[in-house]
């Protein structure tokens, strides 16, 4: 795991901030286990309790550590469909569509996109029955045009985070 952080280049936070071996080393052991006690971190990573508590404060009070949760297996869950939704909005109500779709607990990502459609969506449902609902209340709002629903078939990877050896250049 050293190995690999060190062929990262120090992450510019803040104009006046760059993130260390340290604390790339801290974020790391986190995202491997957020439950990690800042004893065992500052002994995983060979620095002091003081050391691990205030780079960890730092980095959360910079935004960089935004929250600790637990992954859930969406398909243990019964969550067994995965959709991406695009969606056509009437162009003033752009904002409020998308405000609206991401209060909704089944959505996972909203990302406002160029090109023909406005709002892309990563969604995930129980069954056929629930998408279909979704996708029917979804074009009741007034400000909906037009939607293109895909239904992922396998899902070869999904992970929401971005992990720190991704930010590697590699050669595929």
């Amino acid at each position: 795991m050293a190995r690999a952080l060190e062929v990262l280049p120090s992450l510019k936070v803040e104009p006046t901030k760059t993130l260390d071996d340290v604390d790339l080393q801290i974020i790391s052991s986190l995202q491997e286990d957020c439950r990690l006690s800042f004893n065992k971190l500052a002994s995983k990573l060979g620095v002091s309790v003081g050391t691990a508590y205030n780079r960890i404060k730092n980095l959360e009070a910079t935004g960089v550590v935004k929250g600790y949760t637990v992954v859930l297996d969406p398909v243990k869950l019964g969550y067994e469909l995965t959709a991406i939704i695009l969606i056509q909005s009437a162009g003033k109500h752009l904002t409020e569509v998308e405000t609206e779709i991401a209060k909704t607990n089944n959505v996972l990502a909203v990302y406002d996109i160029a090109g023909e459609h406005d709002t892309a969506i990563v969604a995930k449902f129980k069954d056929r029955t629930n998408l279909n609902d979704y996708l029917k209340n979804l074009l009741a709002n007034p400000h909906v045009k037009r939607t293109i629903t895909s239904v992922a078939l396998n899902i070869v990877k999904e992970e929401l985070q971005v992990r720190l050896n991704s930010l590697q250049t590699t050669t595929v």
